[in-house]
């Protein structure tokens, strides 16, 4: 994890990266025991990300959050054999106290929004590995626990509570800071918990939150032990998670090597991943060179290739790459994705992936390319995807179609020059949306004639006319219209208001009933793009900017 000085103003002078790794980390202390894997938060209050906090009484950043970050993948890929992980505190008598008031007091909108929406999708991901993959966890709250330091163990299977008469759990960001729980406590309070409303409404208008009995009577955790029974308490409640995990009990781990990446005036730069900055038009090609047809399909070289295994090292630079433009080019609206390479290698990838998912490291790499799709919907970003000659965006690469605003075909006069799209039967099911279907689902959703239609085209190759019958795709702008209509599209779409488009993406991204998941990022995008620049929060006499200073907040009392 590094940050770099890029520039004079104080919010464009630093670029974040979000590589680390176990002997770089200052905040957390990972430890393996067989299948149990503790993570102890020990937040160094002086090596805070950004200069002018400290982070007291284990609070968070964004630096604390990509080492938990960092530590759950290696859990995920260098530790198969851990079933259950356990999350606590190195520090007496306080769990976590929540991100930093005076980190977000000083933050500058968009950075506190990025920072929330990253730690939740960091939660999100523990849940989504406990659902998928059978990675259980366990929040061994030694001490109190507030705001942010609750949603943390809120995203954990079971949440075991130290009853010592003193420590206490709460979510005051409402009374206290004149904002919400950034990382979807209220949602994941009736929603996940299912305390009821009432109670709810109680536990999140109070700062001093509520003890240990009280906290198990009302559901907002699952056990308390008295100190002395706590640490046989985590034994029994961790050998129960591990009872439940369908990880494998001993297996050699595959090592996550630090990502190759260059970043320079043009853009960043991957092995299958490049990135191209053009901020004049205030937007960013993402072209991906899918694999080669040297790939190994046989589990005894996939392994053998570790990290660089085309899908997992594909995934990982794509997940590198929407966090670098998310936190460091904000102004970079729409992204525009391509591809070259050969679309019969993406389905032999496919073909592995599928044939090999029972197997721990493949299972893991599917989850490590569903979370990073899941990432990339909730971004609020333009996303537009142009299919040419050489695309390859066929299977799990079509993936990125489907998630797309609007997708773009070439259909040329002699159709053997024109581009062709191809489904895999990996589009139907195993990278599911955060609304839990999948993204050939979403599009046609509650249109059964489309959906069987689409099924039945799975393992053709397809052209532009039969891909834009079929609707796969938005647009098929024949040779002579194509540079044209593209470059209208992108010029038009620049020219609309950011917030508008924020709104109307994550408003129609997600189809049908919706999820945990949705609610909480519907109401993020909402929320905070509201709440967090409202003048009873952010003003000079909001909540957030007067906490710590002895003065009270003035509050605009109207109803709006």
């Amino acid at each position: 994890m590094k940050l770099e000085t890029v520039g004079a103003k104080e919010e464009d002078s630093v670029r974040i990266n979000y590589d680390t790794s176990p002997e770089q980390y200052v905040h957390w202390k990972l430890q393996v025991d067989g299948p149990v894997a503790t993570l102890s938060m020990d937040v160094n209050e002086d090596r805070g990300l950004k200069p002018g906090y400290k982070l007291k009484l284990n609070s968070y950043d964004l630096g604390v959050d990509i080492e938990l970050y960092d530590a759950i993948n290696r859990i995920r890929f260098e530790h198969p054999s851990v079933k259950c992980v356990v999350i606590t505190s190195a520090k007496e008598r306080m769990f976590c106290s929540g991100a930093n008031i005076y980190m977000l007091g000083q933050s500058s909108h968009p950075w506190k929004v990025n920072f929330c929406k990253f730690t939740n999708e960091t939660r999100n991901g523990m849940e989504d590995s406990s659902r998928h993959d059978g990675l259980k966890f366990l929040a061994a709250i030694n001490g109190t626990v507030a705001g942010g330091g609750y949603e943390l163990a809120l995203a954990c299977d079971e949440l075991l509570m130290i009853d010592d008469r003193s420590s206490s759990v709460s979510l005051p960001e409402v009374p206290l800071l004149g904002v919400l729980p950034g990382t979807g406590g209220l949602t994941r309070v009736i929603d996940k918990r299912k305390v009821r409303r009432d109670l709810a409404d109680v536990f999140c208008a109070t700062t001093e939150g509520v003890r240990a009995e009280k906290a198990l009577t009302w559901g907002l955790v699952d056990d308390i032990a008295k100190p002395q029974q706590f640490p046989d308490a985590v034994e029994r409640r961790t050998n129960g998670l591990i009872q439940s995990s369908s990880r494998p009990s001993s297996e050699k781990g595959v090592m996550l090597s630090p990502l190759i990446r260059t970043i320079d005036a043009q853009g960043i730069h991957y092995e299958t991943i490049d990135v191209e900055i053009n901020r004049s038009e205030r937007n960013a090609r993402i072209c991906i060179s899918g694999p080669s047809d040297s790939n190994s399909n046989s589990l005894e070289e996939i392994i053998k290739e570790g990290a660089n295994w085309w899908p997992l090292k594909f995934a990982r630079e794509l997940d590198d790459a929407i966090l670098q433009l998310r936190t460091n080019e904000i102004d970079l609206g729409t992204w525009i994705f391509e591809s070259k390479g050969n679309i019969q290698n993406v389905l032999d990838i496919d073909n592995a992936l599928q044939k090999f998912e029972s197997h721990w490291f493949v299972k893991e790499t599917i989850g490590f390319i569903r979370r990073t799709l899941a990432r990339l919907d909730v971004t609020s970003r333009t996303l537009i995807t142009l299919i040419n000659e050489e695309s390859c965006f066929g299977g799990t690469l079509f993936e990125i179609v489907l998630a797309a605003d609007r997708s773009y075909m070439l259909m040329n006069e002699e159709d053997e020059h024109s581009p062709t799209i191809v489904l895999s039967s990996l589009n139907v099911g195993h990278y599911p949306m955060v609304n839990h279907m999948s993204r050939l689902h979403n599009r046609f959703f509650g249109k059964d004639k489309e959906i069987a239609d689409s099924l039945a085209l799975v393992g053709k190759l397809l052209s532009p006319q039969v891909a834009l019958d079929a609707g796969l795709i938005t647009f098929a702008p024949d040779d002579i219209d194509w540079e044209d209509e593209v470059r209208i599209a992108i010029e038009e779409r620049a020219s609309l208001s950011p917030d508008a488009l924020t709104g109307m993406e994550a408003s129609l991204r997600f189809s049908g009933p919706e999820t945990m998941e949705t609610r909480i990022f519907g109401r993020l995008s909402a929320w905070q793009n509201w709440i967090f620049i409202r003048p009873n929060a952010v003003g000079e006499e909001g909540a957030l900017k007067v906490f710590g200073t002895g003065s009270k907040p003035n509050f605009n009392w109207q109803r709006v």
